[in-house]
């Protein structure tokens, strides 16, 4: 059996030379990958996800958290990331953490634990919600009410002040101080000038040792309260004395 071959100027050519196979190979390829690429725009993708849920979210709504996902719906299953998608959500301070599941055959499953506000920071008389790192999560606008303890400061520029403050806003908390005042205002530009406004009343309370002062001031407005004095200012600062001004400008210490 003869090869096929082509005659140029009296010589022989192979038609089947590694070239042209190699050529005729990449014009083949060229072409299916032309025709895929064109028709997967309109063929339906394996497992197209159906719906997303949400696990656990009590002040996130569904749709704010789809958008935090950065996923789209009939995006096939198979070709999402779960680590992808829960980073994607850690971006928001108000996640803290995302468990991210596939459910086969069209259901992405999403567990979330959201960050609780812990405080209101009262910092150039704009008022924000922080988390109990004294992390930002937004701006309150509108003249919004109190509902949280207010921390008076600038954590850019009194860090030290506004680090006591937070600890010191976890001590009220622990105490149940905070659920029974109306009005706590911590006000936290230095620590040694760390002073509370409790209602009507303020409290100086300096640096350091919280949780002796705060069983103090605990004592102390139990026995002020029988005596039915009523008070301007409870100073806190200096050891184991309270000195107590009351409102008809006599001092009383403790």
């Amino acid at each position: 059996m003869k090869a096929n071959k082509l005659k140029k100027g009296g010589k022989s050519i192979p038609l089947f030379s590694k070239l042209n196979i190699a050529l005729v190979a990449s014009v083949v390829i060229s072409a299916l990958c032309i025709y895929f690429y064109h028709h997967a725009h309109h063929m339906r993708p394996l497992y197209p996800i159906q719906k997303v849920v949400f696990i656990d979210n009590k002040h996130l709504t569904d749709e704010e958290l789809k958008e935090f996902t950065g996923v789209q719906v009939n995006k096939s299953l198979l070709t999402v990331s779960c680590r992808e998608v829960s980073r994607h959500m850690l971006k928001s301070p108000w996640i803290k953490s995302a468990n991210v599941r596939r459910e086969f055959p069209g259901i992405l499953s999403i567990t979330i634990k959201e960050t609780e506000p812990f405080a209101l920071l009262d910092m150039n008389e704009h008022l924000f919600l922080v988390d109990e790192k004294g992390k930002i999560l937004e701006e309150l606008k509108d003249d919004a009410v109190p509902f949280l303890p207010i921390i008076v400061s600038d954590p850019y520029k009194e860090k030290d002040g506004f680090s006591e403050a937070l600890h010191l806003v976890r001590l009220l908390n622990d105490k149940g101080l905070t659920s029974e005042k109306g009005h706590i205002e911590v006000i936290a530009h230095k620590p040694h000038e760390l002073r509370i406004e409790m209602d009507e009343t303020v409290v100086k309370i300096g640096a350091g040792g919280y949780d002796e002062k705060l069983e103090r001031l605990i004592q102390l407005e139990e026995d002020l309260k029988d005596r039915n004095i009523p008070v301007d200012y409870i100073d806190l600062r200096f050891g184991d004395k309270a000195i107590v001004k009351p409102i008809t400008a006599r001092r009383i210490e403790e």
